[in-house]
């Protein structure tokens, strides 16, 4: 084997179409881009959403709904899942960076806690808001809540 006699593998390399270079190419005259309209000039590039006249989908579709600028979402998290932290880790305080440590939330999340399950343990939670349930469950078992 030479380094003169390497070539690259059958079918692996394309040659390119050469537009516009003469009759005898069977690509000259127009290019491949038909006679007349926008889309033969040079420069041309269609709108985002142009479906060639028809009248395009996001058009077609009514408009509905209502987005609040101004809504706080929550990340909810059950007592459940609390309880079962608490055990797992041995804890008597859960707040923010306690359930980021453990991947049941991220760092940038307001957290509410939601009220599935039952509490156990004697607990101090401390997130940014809380169900009516989940307060009573975790004062019913001796515990705290503090809203941040």
């Amino acid at each position: 084997m030479n380094l003169s006699t390497l070539k690259p593998a059958k079918g692996s390399v394309k040659k390119n179409k050469r537009l516009g270079r003469g009759t005898g190419s069977g690509k000259g005259g127009t290019s491949t881009r038909g006679h007349t309209g926008a889309q033969s000039r040079s420069g041309y590039s269609s709108k985002r959403g142009f479906e060639g006249g028809q009248m395009p989908l996001q058009r077609r579709v009514p408009k509905f709904g209502f987005n609040n600028l101004f809504r706080t979402e929550f990340h909810g998290i059950n007592l459940d899942t609390i309880q079962a932290l608490a055990e797992k880790k041995n804890l008597t305080v859960i707040d923010a960076g306690v359930l980021v440590d453990n991947g049941l939330a991220s760092k940038k999340d307001k957290i509410k806690i939601l009220g599935r399950g039952e509490l156990k343990t004697r607990l101090e939670v401390k997130a940014h808001a809380f169900s009516a349930s989940a307060r009573s469950a975790i004062e019913a078992a001796g515990g705290t809540t503090v809203i941040l």
